[in-house]
């Protein structure tokens, strides 16, 4: 097997969103996923990219992403958020997810980025323990906040009566 990460290309879209939508059906929420891949082409691909991804090929096909943006942080400075690292289910246990999770941390560190970030579902303990193994904390005190379209829409409704 062998195995080249880089980074994406725009012509790598339409398999970045299969390997998304895979993890959304592993992550129980298949009908959650409504990237089309003119959203990852013009928000990746574009003059202001909104995300950055690297894509691991075995054999010139691409079997796994790690799709991650720039942040800010108030306290340390610049940041890498890591949005999702997928690799398509049958070539998990080969090393592949080890592999694109070390070239993102070396892409950030040459970055010269403070921190580096994530979030993992508690449940994932194999992911937890993969992280943990590898030196990064896995924090219990920060709760992650989301608010989708409608809801923010019904938001500005109650503020505007």
């Amino acid at each position: 097997m062998k195995l080249n990460i880089r980074l994406a290309h725009r012509e790598d879209c339409a398999d970045i969103l299969k390997l998304i939508k895979e993890l959304a059906v592993f992550e129980r929420a298949p009908e959650e996923v409504i990237l089309t891949v003119e959203d990852l082409e013009r928000d990746g691909f574009s003059e202001n990219p909104l995300f950055q991804c690297l894509v691991a090929l075995v054999n010139d096909a691409i079997v796994g992403i790690a799709l991650f943006y720039w942040r800010y942080s108030t306290w340390k400075g610049s940041t890498l958020h890591l949005e999702d690292l997928i690799v398509n289910e049958s070539y998990t246990s080969k090393g592949i997810g080890s592999e694109l999770y070390r070239e993102f941390v070396r892409y950030a560190y040459h970055q010269d980025v403070q921190r580096i970030e994530w979030a993992v579902l508690d449940w994932n303990k194999k992911a937890i323990d993969f992280y943990k193994k590898s030196g990064a904390d896995v924090l219990r005190d920060w709760r992650i906040v989301q608010m989708n379209k409608p809801q923010m829409r019904n938001y500005l409704k109650v503020l505007s009566k």
